[in-house]
């Protein structure tokens, strides 16, 4: 699968983003999507995660109830709705695939897009 995340950008701390990952190449709708961030200096981590209907997610702790992912299979689509943007989030976001369920763990992802930076000023 091949995938393209898009749009990151710079925002104000307490502010919100929509960050978007399209797939192209095999049907989206058999894999589970995840999206990870990497910070300067840091390991790549964890963010949230969806199963192939959309009907299990996961988050890390530090997002609940601030980020919301979903897909479009239909689309061919994933998003990560981010709301309440701290300067701590400021990353390279990164969408990723695997077959089967969903999980934290970034070796068990398949396929990567590019990553799309966010920038969240203090």
């Amino acid at each position: 699968v091949q995938l393209q995340a898009f749009g990151g950008g710079l925002v104000q701390a307490g502010g919100s983003l929509r960050l978007s990952c399209a797939a192209s190449g095999r049907p989206f709708s058999r894999y589970a999507m995840a999206w990870f961030r990497q910070a300067p200096g840091k390991e790549r981590e964890f963010v949230a995660a969806i199963s192939w209907s959309g009907g299990t997610a996961y988050y890390t702790d530090s997002v609940k109830g601030r980020f919301t992912i979903s897909r479009e299979n239909a689309k061919n689509m994933a998003h990560l709705q981010m709301n309440s943007l701290k300067p701590e989030d400021t990353a390279v976001y990164y969408c990723a695939v695997k077959l089967e369920g969903p999980t934290r763990v970034k070796t068990e992802y398949d396929d990567w897009g590019q990553g799309t930076q966010v920038t969240v000023s203090s």
